[in-house]
């Protein structure tokens, strides 16, 4: 049950007399309604309020059914129109009985920037509840002098909004601490006020009609883009009316306990946001130990991470030597010392400590990624787009670890030809955002023909790193990644960046373990948070 749901339970055994106890000992509600129609009477007499056509009566027929008398019509049994049941004590009255006003909508208004005069429209009803004054606009005092005094905007007076959608049906009750600077508001012409008799508890009707409002919000006539809740069917809503000391234990109750489902609506939402997160949490935390060396033993006849380096970098000098890659210019060596870690670069050497983010097992090795892999990055051109021809994969082509060739533009082959002389794409390379939403790598496995345009490209070199590896400490650094993104309206990272960020290499053989347990955890991982 969500917090709306509990709440919206709360008012339903509210208004149907389960909330609380009835009391023998109470007056009964009938005896409060006589006295209702009679005050409206004097009003009447008095001048205050117009005398009512065809006023409603409802009762209990000598066979226990309500039944309903309109002017001067003989009384219809109206059981499929009551809602539901109600006690004994209670009755039934439509909500025009209690209005010591009438149900209407206000004017439509002129507004003016210098008055004291505030008009109440729809939005001044918000949405996550009470009342709002300083949304309101303000009415041309010219055209003060048509609004009666009866029209002000007074306290306990309840607001329905009343066109619209989104806001239809949606209520709200006024209170004099809601004015700012005492000033006079008045309604607009989307917003519909009842005004009811002192005689009833104040805020019971006001609970009541929060229960209708989902039931309202159904109610609305006419065009798709403006629906109408029109006065009449508000007037004519069915109302149980408890006795007036029920009334009162009734809204005490409502009060004490709604609170409370507001913080339940509250724990659900953290609730609900931590399921959201947490599988996210759990991947990071399982990829975390993963990659620090937490996730399987170290087996010491593994051949050693220096060993794959070395390995590594005499296959790069054979690349280079054939032309296939470039020389790095500033080509790294990384290395322990005095339980520190130097790199060397040159001739110059410097300690790195504050960069190495975390420890790692004495079998592995720290390593710019430029050093034990090829990064590269797909064409920064724009070439010409055609209907029809190669597809061109960005950055937002890259989800969910596959690409989505569904919305990928086409380039000419020539176009492809020559992007692919720098970033063609091979067979367990991993391709990397690094434009817009960056991260989401992907370990190609496929044989497509594409080109690739703002991305990185992780290159594997001969007898080198495991690239499955690589590629979900790359899922895992892209978080990292994110936060030093520069950039306004499109965040990137630099082809240089990606070249010197810190990897953690295992041995050989280790990687493919750490994939392998990845791979089984993660699977646990999706069937306990699909469950």
């Amino acid at each position: 049950m969500t917090g709306q749901q509990l709440k919206n339970s709360i008012l339903q055994m509210a208004v149907q007399g389960k909330l609380v106890p009835q009391d023998p000992n109470d007056e009964p509600a009938s005896v409060l309604i006589e006295r209702i129609r009679e005050e409206k009477q004097r009003l009447i007499k008095e001048g205050k309020i117009k005398k009512e056509k065809n006023p409603s009566y409802i009762f209990r027929g000598e066979d226990n059914m309500p039944y309903e008398k309109i002017g001067n019509k003989e009384p219809v049994c109206i059981a499929d129109e009551i809602p539901f049941d109600i006690p004994e004590s209670w009755e039934w009255v439509r909500l025009n009985l209690l209005a010591i006003k009438e149900i209407k909508r206000g004017k439509s208004p002129k507004y003016a920037e210098n008055s004291d005069i505030q008009v109440f429209a729809q939005k001044c009803n918000v949405k996550t509840g009470g009342i709002n004054m300083s949304l309101a606009k303000k009415l041309d005092p010219k055209v003060f002098e048509k609004y009666p005094t009866d029209e002000y905007i007074q306290d306990n007076d309840i607001i329905i909004n009343s066109t619209g959608n989104g806001t239809l049906g949606r209520i709200g009750i006024f209170s004099d601490s809601d004015r700012i600077n005492d000033n006079i508001i008045v309604p607009d012409s989307h917003v519909t006020i009842v005004r009811c008799t002192k005689s009833i508890c104040d805020n019971y009707l006001y609970y009541v009609l929060k229960y209708y409002q989902p039931y309202l919000e159904k109610l609305g006539e006419g065009s798709t883009n403006q629906t109408e809740l029109k006065p009449i069917t508000i007037s004519e809503l069915f109302i149980p009316i408890p006795p007036l000391n029920e009334q009162k234990i009734i809204v005490q109750k409502i009060n004490s306990v709604l609170p409370l489902a507001d913080i339940y609506g509250e724990k659900e939402n953290e609730l609900i946001k931590y399921n959201v997160e947490f599988p996210n949490m759990l991947k990071k935390s399982i990829l975390q130990m993963a990659i620090q060396g937490k996730m399987v033993e170290q087996n010491s006849e593994d051949e050693p991470a220096s060993i794959l380096l070395q390995r590594i970098k005499a296959e790069k000098d054979s690349l280079i030597k054939a032309g296939k890659i470039k020389k790095d210019k500033n080509e790294s060596t990384i290395f322990r010392r005095d339980n520190s870690y130097y790199e060397k670069i040159g001739n110059e050497e410097r300690c790195i400590d504050d960069e190495v983010p975390f420890d790692i097992p004495d079998s592995w090795e720290w390593s710019r990624m430029q050093t034990c892999l090829d990064v590269r990055d797909g064409t920064h051109d724009s070439p010409k787009y055609v209907s029809d021809g190669i597809p061109l994969i960005t950055s937002k082509n890259l989800k969910n670890g596959e690409i989505d060739f569904s919305t990928a533009k086409f380039i000419s082959e020539d176009d492809h030809i020559a992007i692919s002389q720098r970033s063609k794409v091979d067979q367990n390379d991993i391709m990397y955002a690094m434009i817009g939403s960056i991260g989401n790598p992907v370990l190609y496995r496929g044989n497509a023909t594409f080109s690739i345009k703002n991305m990185a490209l992780f290159k594997n070199i001969p007898n080198g790193l495991y690239m499955e590896y690589v590629f979900w400490f790359l899922f895992f650094s892209q978080y990292e990644m994110k936060r030093y993104a520069s950039g306004g309206v499109q965040s990137f990272v630099s082809l240089s960046y990606l070249r010197n960020f810190l990897i953690p290499v295992p041995p050989l053989e280790e990687q493919k373990r750490i994939v392998d347990r990845i791979k089984i955890l993660l699977g646990v991982m999706e069937k306990i948070t699909n469950q």
